[in-house]
């Protein structure tokens, strides 16, 4: 069992539906994971990307992680049987001789290519990832389960944001959703709060809007919006400040008083566990939303979930980040709280396969084998050109 070609190509994806608006440059990383698997004539391939929101790691996943499992022995990723990758022991062969620390971009491309290698290693067991991996584990699922999820966006418009977001949430709960989630702190805070009220008009009330500052704000800001925001009753109220400056969340959070969400931009278990210890937030109330692929894929969310649930943490305060099918794949497997979709923002990623619709804020996990990429067409576009 071999992995035979990496291949890995960067796009640009835009935080917005209209790709023409200003969105920073951001990008991210595609890979195909090329196995020396047959199946229907043809050899099995992986598919993974680097979620959204740190841009691409094309220079460490060509120069750094994908030559070693391009020069791996079949022992070092086969599993027991040899007659499929086993993704725990590619990790492994991925991490071979890395120092601790280094979190910030190493983990997503680490991540990326994991992602990859469990698409493959589904495939050629011929299920679903969501069953796959609970097999793995030994956890019993659903035959076909359903997650919650919420709607991610709600970025800052740069010409008539109010009438255009308003539009945006609206098209959300049309799509099924009753939950969204838009950003904040980018804007002063009385045009902050206008959105809020925009957006919570068409919900059902604030207590179903989310907001993220996106790690923005220093104590003072942070201190002045907890005290205009805590009066809404939101659903939860996310990235705050500097995700190490814990002494500041923990300020602002017992200002706030309703639910805090953190760990977006966390990578480790060792970030978790300073989170747990040190972060001033609540097990009964608050929301963990660290992103599978930006954690060093499965393995590294796997010591982040055993870490928090250690502390106190419920499986159902889980909400991963990133808005893509693999994480509803991963609450569907792991029992978590639900997960984020991206409706229209960043394409080619947005939405959900085909064929799967939000109902009452949950939705369906594809029943493909692997991950279902292929079951969205402009997915399946995108990952077919790097062949």
């Amino acid at each position: 069992m071999r992995i035979t070609a990496i291949r890995e190509h960067t796009i640009p994806v835009s935080r917005y539906a209209d790709p023409a608006i200003a969105s920073g440059g951001l990008t991210t990383s595609l890979v195909a994971v090329t196995t020396d698997a047959v199946r229907d004539g043809k050899p099995v391939i992986g598919y993974g990307y680097a979620s959204i929101g740190r841009f691409g790691q094309g220079g460490l996943i060509r120069e750094r992680f994908a030559p070693r499992l391009l020069a791996a022995r079949d022992s070092e990723l086969a599993d027991d049987n040899g007659g499929n990758l086993d993704p725990l022991r590619a990790w492994d062969v991925m991490m071979a001789g890395e120092k601790p620390g280094g979190h910030g971009e190493r983990c997503v491309a680490v991540g990326t290519l994991d992602m990859a290698i469990w698409d493959a290693a589904a495939k050629i067991a011929d299920l679903p990832l969501y069953r796959f991996l609970a097999d793995k584990l030994g956890r019993e699922v659903p035959h076909a389960p359903r997650v919650a999820v919420y709607a991610g966006g709600g970025y800052q418009y740069p010409h008539d944001d109010l009438a255009r977001l308003s539009d945006e949430i609206k098209r959300c709960v049309d799509l099924g959703f009753t939950h969204a989630k838009i950003k904040i702190a980018s804007a002063p805070l009385d045009q902050d709060l206008r959105r809020i009220e925009a957006a919570a008009r068409q919900l059902a009330g604030a207590n179903h809007l989310a907001i993220d500052a996106m790690n923005r704000f220093d104590l003072e800001a942070g201190l002045t919006a907890a005290r205009a925001l805590a009066g809404y009753g939101l659903h939860w109220f996310e990235d705050i400040c500097d995700p190490l400056d814990f002494a500041t969340q923990t300020d602002i959070a017992a200002t706030y008083g309703g639910a805090i969400a953190a760990g977006e931009a966390l990578f480790s278990q060792a970030e978790a566990r300073l989170l747990a210890r040190h972060g001033g937030l609540s097990p009964a109330r608050d929301v963990l939303v660290f992103d599978p692929v930006h954690c060093y894929g499965v393995p590294g969310y796997l010591r982040i979930l055993e870490t928090m649930t250690a502390a106190g943490w419920a499986r159902s305060a889980f909400w991963p980040h990133g808005g893509h099918l693999f994480s509803l794949h991963l609450c569907a497997a792991l029992g978590l709280g639900g997960a984020e979709v991206t409706p229209f923002a960043f394409a080619p990623f947005c939405g959900l396969a085909e064929g799967l619709q939000v109902t009452q804020g949950h939705t369906g996990v594809p029943q493909a084998p692997g991950i279902g990429f292929e079951t969205n067409p402009a997915i399946c576009r995108a990952f077919q050109a790097l062949h």
